[in-house]
């Protein structure tokens, strides 16, 4: 049986029959502590789809399948899977390991036939598919081995110091989990590798200033606490999660930009979630300067190898 909702959701008022996509097994519980159904996922992404909609436009996605939602197992997914729409836009991509027909994001009917598939969270490459080895923007995935939110905080802090001397204007989010992400939007021009490595470079020197508060170690045993850089969401083919995005956590939290007046360690990001994020859209969008801030990476690359 269903659990009782702690709140009504901002989709509750659209009618399943009303949705661009049929989706199968609409009752099927997701969240089993909120009662959240697989049918609330989809009406929240065709709710939020207008602010989804920039982040996910014309980008290849990665698919993350969670058919159970909180419960049992998820897998990975790259190749377009059988039983979308006939007209979803896809991007051939060549691997070491093959050849991949990825989804490529911007259409509601897209984004809600991959939510009734099991795709909780959006999954985007940073750049677009166009041009998919050019990057239009630059990403720090900030993971705190404490678990603790006031560490990412913390941490986000000393990046954003770290490029407004760079002259680089950032953008937070939640990552909708533990972390925070910091965005730093550029120009189309510079290879991903290039864009990983001054991510790697910028960590690297980070680390070092401050070393029992952050660190540049992919192995989480030798983290002891500290607040991980990944540079890695910079690389070709790699990912993170879509401002906007719902996130398989508990209360069913949304990834969500911030004003950097809000990064402070005592923020709790499950606070926003699909049962208030009706209330949240309500305010100024922190993010709505992003694309008009796009910046040319070379020279903030220059001065940081002058270091």
């Amino acid at each position: 049986m269903t659990a009782a909702r702690r709140k009504p959701l901002p989709g509750d008022r659209t009618p399943a029959d009303r949705l661009p996509v049929r989706v199968s097994n609409p009752d099927k519980v997701f969240w089993p502590d909120e009662g959240y159904t697989k049918l609330d996922l989809v009406r929240f992404y065709d709710f939020v789809f207008p602010k989804l909609q920039p982040w996910m436009k014309d980008r290849l996605i990665s698919l993350k399948r969670c058919p159970n939602g909180l419960l049992g197992k998820c897998f990975f997914q790259k190749e377009k899977p059988d039983g979308m729409p006939a007209d979803t836009p896809t991007k051939r991509i060549a691997h070491e390991n093959g050849v991949r027909n990825y989804v490529v994001g911007g259409k509601k009917e897209t984004q809600l036939a991959l939510a009734n598939l099991g795709c909780i969270a959006v999954h985007v490459w940073g750049a677009r598919a166009q041009s998919p080895r050019q990057p239009d923007w630059l990403c720090f995935d900030l993971d705190p081995d404490s678990g603790r939110f006031a560490d990412a905080a913390r941490a986000a802090a000393r990046i954003k110091e770290a490029l407004d001397a760079l002259k680089l204007v950032s953008f937070a989010k939640t990552s909708g989990k533990k972390g925070l992400h910091v965005f730093v939007p550029i120009r189309v021009g510079p290879d991903a590798d290039d864009v990983r490595g001054f991510a790697e470079m910028l960590g690297t020197k980070l680390s070092a200033a401050y070393p029992k508060e952050m660190t540049m170690e992919n192995s989480i045993a030798r983290r002891k606490g500290r607040v991980y850089l990944d540079p890695f969401r910079n690389g070709f083919a790699q990912t993170v999660v879509s401002p906007f995005c719902v996130r398989r956590f508990p209360r069913a939290p949304v990834s969500t930009p911030l004003a950097w007046s809000e990064v402070k360690p005592a923020l709790d990001p499950g606070t926003f979630n699909i049962a208030t994020f009706g209330e949240r859209l309500k305010k100024r969008d922190p993010w709505e300067d992003f694309w008009k801030s796009r910046q040319d990476l070379k020279p903030a690359i220059a001065a940081l190898k002058r270091l």
